[in-house]
């Protein structure tokens, strides 16, 4: 249920709008469904002709006052229910109208010396609740937080309709029915502190504390907030996740951007404002970080891909804006021509690229390739440094240079030579 509240100047002139005979036009008919004027005959008077008559039941405790009578003294408080469930009967329509007039303060209950008032009826899912702010004892009605305390007693009204006596509440008409998703915001106040405002029910609240929001319910409502005690760089992160789950679970959440850990930003855009150049730049960075052949290619498959790609979009994207620059003003040609222009030139930049991230690709292979006979030729160059030098050294020089003798078969050998000759001669 919504409730709607405004003030009048006079009982009259609001009595015979409700009744039909206002400048809102008929409103059908019009009917007291409640009320309570202090043992006053209001029933007796429902009708047009007696209009008068009981705006003067009504307004009696404003000529106590005399001179001190507020500009606007009469009370209205509009309640619609919801469009897809069955309309109440007058008995719950006036059951109804008295749970506001005592939530409001209008007329509490057991109240000997409440304000009077009166419900009516003109229009299906809907009652008016019309009531004078002077109470039977000459004190005004402080209307302050009045519509507070009505929507919160609509919201339990809502919650109780069920429970009301011979209340009939069919299914909805339509499964396909769609209703408005729940509104959250999560920004950052003045004082600095995050907070989260809107849905107040359980699942919400659920997913804020899991995220790392605290409760509070003040006069304010129920609302979420982030510890003071939360570190200013984990202050995004919480808000980010809390966001992500709360649209998981289909609420509609506007999430401030300087807590938005998800936005793309550059030095340039630091506000995160043209996403699709930040998601570009990206894909730059990728490209020039890529560790192999492999990974370039992938993210230029991103850039390239002859569907999906980068330039394939903004192919399109030219084209569409040089159509519609044409529907907005046949005189704009020429701007329109060079949109054109830039279409067809992205055309053919995709044309003379096409395959060539599947040729960076196959540069991985070649690479290994080449890398593998490169590795294998040093390998094999310092395997045979060693014994080539070795060949190149003559053993005496060998052994000299690690510091050993020669071996004693020398002096030997050359002994036996000598001898031989002398028994030759």
């Amino acid at each position: 249920m919504i409730a709607h509240l405004r003030r009048a100047s006079t009982t009259a002139g609001l009595l015979s709008e409700l009744y039909g005979s206002g400048e809102r036009g008929p409103q059908g008919s019009a009917r007291l469904v409640g009320g309570d004027c202090h043992g006053a005959p209001i029933l007796l008077l429902d009708r047009s002709g007696a209009l008068p008559d009981l705006a003067q039941v009504l307004d009696e405790p404003l000529q106590r006052l005399g001179t001190r009578t507020p500009v606007q003294p009469v009370w209205i408080c509009s309640v619609r229910s919801d469009p897809r469930h069955g309309d109440l009967t007058d008995a719950q329509w006036g059951e109804v109208a008295r749970r506001v007039a005592a939530a409001s303060g209008i007329a509490p209950d057991g109240d000997p010396d409440a304000c009077r008032w009166i419900a009516v009826r003109n229009k299906e899912r809907q009652v008016h609740v019309v009531a004078t702010l002077v109470r039977e004892d000459g004190r005004l009605h402080n209307t302050y937080r009045d519509a507070f305390h009505v929507q919160t007693e609509c919201q339990r009204l809502a919650a109780d309709l069920v429970h009301l006596p011979g209340a009939c509440i069919p299914a909805p008409r339509s499964p396909e029915v769609s209703v408005p998703a729940p509104f959250i915001t999560i920004n950052i106040e003045p004082s600095g502190s995050v907070s989260a405002k809107g849905a107040t029910d359980d699942l919400s609240a659920t997913l804020l504390k899991h995220a790392g929001f605290s409760e509070i319910s003040d006069w304010y409502g129920r609302r979420h907030r982030l510890p003071t005690t939360t570190v200013q760089s984990d202050r995004a992160a919480i808000a980010t996740h809390a966001a992500e789950m709360l649209r998981a679970a289909r609420y509609t959440v506007q999430l401030d951007p300087d807590l938005d850990a998800s936005r793309l930003t550059t030095p340039t855009d630091p506000h995160g404002l043209h996403v699709v150049g930040g998601q570009i730049l990206r894909l730059t960075d990728q490209i020039r970080g890529a560790a192999n052949a492999r990974a370039a290619a992938n993210a230029l498959d991103q850039l390239l891909d002859p569907a999906d790609g980068v330039l394939v979009r903004l192919q399109e994207a030219m084209e569409a804006a040089a159509e519609q620059i044409s529907d907005l003003d046949d005189d704009a040609y020429e701007l329109a021509d060079r949109f054109t222009a830039a279409s067809e030139q992205l055309t053919s930049i995709s044309e003379e690229l096409t395959g060539a991230a599947d040729e960076v690709r196959a540069l991985d292979q070649s690479s290994q390739m080449r890398g593998g006979d490169y590795q294998a030729k040093v390998a094999t160059y310092y395997a045979t440094a060693v014994t080539s030098s070795a060949r190149a050294v003559s053993p005496a020089a060998s052994a000299r240079g690690v510091g050993q003798s020669l071996p004693r078969t020398t002096p030997v050998t050359a002994t036996a030579t000598n001898s031989a000759a002398r028994r030759t001669r």
